[in-house]
């Protein structure tokens, strides 16, 4: 068991690493990783499952700790985030399948990875898990509002057919880790020591999948989608961290702040991304793919949804 957490250690401090293989595996074979594109909801589940069995009632502590804290990262979150996004598709005048994208990426909650970047930051650890947590849960009827706020004018945007999406893949997986956690107790973390290794190889799958179907694409779009990708993260990270500046936030607090605002779970805008409900069979999909893939690629930029190490 010990090398099993060992390895899963291990994988998950190289994440980019295998993020890139894969995605030159994807891009190489596109014929070889097509056939996982019909299991991308199913592998985000899994890893929201993950997610699940490492949630315990300490991670909401500190919303009634610092009540003020987390409240303003929750809404640095939902505001900043797709602000930035529909600022930058308005300035770079992009087209509708590219801006539903960015609008996707910036309206998804906080990947957990973000977590582990505070921690190597030297941020505000608990603080970060507390805002990821709630604006995961939070996500089913946020994100959906947000979404039909900002992207109606490109899309039309069913926030009920969105929010049923994520229940399904969020809230459920995620209730469903948590009861496992509640009925089996102590004796979970044994299987919690392999959740990174699981949520990684989820991950890299996903990619390869992604980039597959839209090798073509990427290529022609790839220039202007990783620009703007760039610019929402760098822009997403400096205003959290003024934010957390201008609220009288400590060091470390503005570094969990600058980091939780600027990532995102793109794992979950891919999903989303891949519904008929949420993307319509009439509009071309594989530019939202490629932005978000792009997302993914950046990784310190992008969160994705990463058990966090005991």
């Amino acid at each position: 068991m010990q090398a099993l957490a060992a390895l899963s250690r291990f994988v998950n401090k190289t994440f980019a690493l295998w993020v890139l293989v894969f995605g030159i595996v994807g891009y190489l074979f596109p014929e070889l990783c097509k056939p996982l594109g019909g299991w991308i909801t199913i592998l985000l589940g899994i890893v929201m499952f993950g997610m699940g069995l490492t949630l315990t009632p300490g991670d909401f502590r500190e919303v009634f700790r610092r009540p003020r804290d987390v409240l303003i990262g929750v809404l640095g979150q939902f505001i900043i985030m797709p602000s930035v996004a529909y600022v930058l598709c308005i300035a770079f005048q992009l087209p509708p399948d590219i801006a539903v994208g960015v609008m996707l990426v910036g309206c998804c909650p906080g990947g957990t990875a973000s977590n582990v970047m505070t921690f190597l930051a030297r941020g505000d650890v608990a603080l970060s898990v507390t805002i990821t947590s709630c604006t995961t849960l939070l996500a089913p009827f946020v994100t959906p509002a947000l979404m039909y706020f900002f992207a109606s004018q490109w899309l039309a945007v069913d926030p009920m057919s969105m929010f049923l999406s994520i229940v399904q893949v969020v809230l459920v997986p995620i209730a469903a880790g948590v009861l496992l956690h509640k009925l089996l107790g102590e004796r979970i973390q044994v299987a919690v020591a392999a959740l990174p290794l699981v949520s990684v190889v989820a991950i890299v799958l996903i990619v390869a999948a992604v980039v597959a179907a839209s090798a073509g694409q990427i290529a022609n779009a790839g220039l202007l989608v990783f620009a703007v990708v760039v610019l929402h993260n760098g822009f997403g990270m400096l205003i959290g961290y003024l934010l957390a500046k201008f609220t009288g936030m400590n060091l470390a607090k503005r570094k969990c702040l600058a980091i939780e605002v600027g990532m995102q779970n793109s794992g979950l805008g891919v999903a989303l991304a891949m519904v008929r409900d949420v993307v319509p069979e009439g509009e071309d999909r594989a530019p939202v793919r490629d932005l978000l893939l792009l997302a993914q690629h950046l990784g310190p930029g992008h969160g994705h949804d990463l058990p966090r190490l005991a």
